[in-house]
């Protein structure tokens, strides 16, 4: 490990967060790396961390302190090193293990094409989780803001962020293009149109599997309800539809103690409301219309009855499946009305890459926008967590921009290293602020009666109020 990092020493009374068989050993001084951010990441890195260690002195009186240690990403990086993310500041992330980051611009005209997705492929940060509830008093478009409880896991390496794209005009493109016509679209009507722009959406067993296997895990620990898998299966079949066949396999294969698949609930449900009830009946109430299909569709869902009761009826069954996690799927495009109509009937949300990215954002306006979202990056070994939001640069060094999406994800960082006093000190002081009314901008215009707070007072307020 080395001694400095882009010429920043390493603090000398920290030590690193190790990782071995899965877990996490986290010493009583970690060093953890931070990236302050670009624009108005200074105001916001300066609050939080003051309210950071002010939570870890109150919950723990200085047995335990965090040694955060800068690297280098973005203009600040840009500036000094004439690299938008030097290899030195992977470096750093990756020895540390754990770290923290606010808002980074995307260079604009080369380089990188995007900073956070580049940290992510590096370290193969796959899972991209965003927790999405309420705080009492944040102003919300919705009338019940505090029924929508959700964690979201989005697949975070795949997808079109893969980045496998073809400008239109380009060789390679038109190479691309001519490819798919003349050979695998060979005798197709359907052709790509020669002046296109293409890109390649893959989608993995691999990819897909280690995202659901991760979001059921938290499920099932942290005592949540449902698992919905989160698709567009019904246009792209062999991708999003991909996705969500091998999510149910990873629930049923991996997980059969603890859960339960809608489909298996209403069959078993059937059975309780109705004893005696043939596989043919059960059939024909779990797939209204079946007396219209094929002789072989219906003989197809018969036999799913028979194997359900069969494999778990003793297990599931006399209302057992009531106490398991219900895994079930909803189209991505629906998703957006449940979340509003239904919000309690979610609980966690496992969705592709792009799907995942429209449908985080979507629930934090519920919330309170994303200026209070806050979102990490989990692999096998490494996490990085961070605003969701971007730089506003227009604000940089004005002392206005509200900084909870990265206080939020410091509580997420403090939770995943087990320091939970610490992260329930910031959540319920941020909680009794916002209480208070003593609040940014951005809420103040929207709260009868509130005090304009500059994001240095609103940190001062929440440590007052630890």
């Amino acid at each position: 490990m080395q001694t400095s990092y882009n010429g920043i020493t390493v603090p000398t009374s920290g030590k690193a967060i190790e990782y071995a068989n899965g877990v996490y050993t986290v010493p009583d001084y970690p060093i953890i790396p931070f990236i302050e951010g670009d624009g108005t990441g200074r105001d916001i890195w300066r609050a939080s961390k003051r309210v950071f260690d002010a939570a870890v002195e109150k919950a723990y009186g200085g047995k335990r302190r965090v040694e955060w240690f800068e690297v280098l990403a973005g203009e600040k990086s840009y500036r000094k090193t004439g690299e938008w993310l030097p290899d030195d500041t992977v470096k750093a992330t990756v020895d540390f293990r754990v770290s923290i980051k606010g808002p980074l611009t995307t260079p604009v005209g080369g380089g990188i094409r995007s900073l956070n997705v580049a940290l992510r492929q590096l370290m193969d940060l796959y899972q991209c989780i965003r927790p999405v509830k309420y705080y009492a008093g944040v102003p919300s478009p919705v009338k019940h803001p505090e029924k929508l409880d959700v964690v979201i896991f989005r697949e975070n390496t795949e997808d079109i962020y893969a980045g496998i794209e073809f400008r239109e005009g380009t060789p390679e493109a038109a190479k691309f293009i001519a490819f798919v016509n003349d050979e695998m679209l060979k005798g197709a009507k359907k052709k790509i149109r020669l002046d296109s722009g293409v890109g390649v959406k893959p989608i993995s067993i691999t990819g897909s599997k280690r995202l659901v296997r991760a979001a059921i895990a938290f499920a099932i620990k942290e005592g949540r309800k449902t698992v919905t898998l989160v698709h567009k299966g019904n246009i792209q079949k062999f991708t999003e539809g991909a996705f969500r066949e091998w999510g149910y396999e990873v629930a049923v294969e991996e997980f059969r103690d603890a859960v339960v698949t809608e489909r298996e609930s209403w069959i078993l449900g059937n059975v309780e409301t109705k004893p005696g009830i043939t596989p043919e009946e059960n059939a024909a109430l779990i797939e209204p219309g079946i007396e219209f299909a094929s002789p072989e569709f219906g003989a197809k869902i018969v036999a799913e009855v028979k194997a359900v009761l069969a494999s778990i009826g003793a297990s599931h069954g006399g209302g057992k499946w009531k106490s398991k996690i219900q895994i079930n799927d909803r189209i991505a495009d629906s998703i957006f009305q449940q979340i509003i109509l239904r919000p309690e009937d979610y609980s966690v949300l496992a969705t592709t890459n792009l799907n995942g990215d429209y449908i985080s954002d979507a629930a934090a306006a519920q919330v309170g926008g994303l200026g209070i979202a806050p979102g990490g990056n989990v692999g096998d070994g490494y996490a990085v967590f961070e605003a969701t939001h971007g730089t506003a640069p227009k604000y940089a060094d004005k002392d206005v921009i509200n900084p909870g999406s990265v206080m939020l994800s410091g509580v997420m960082l403090f939770d995943f290293l087990g320091w939970t006093e610490a992260a329930r000190l910031i959540e319920s002081s941020m909680e009794k602020t916002i209480a208070q009314k003593f609040v940014t901008y951005d809420f103040e215009r929207s709260m009868e009666g509130a005090t304009k707070a500059k994001t240095s007072e609103f940190a001062t307020r929440m440590i007052e109020n630890m």
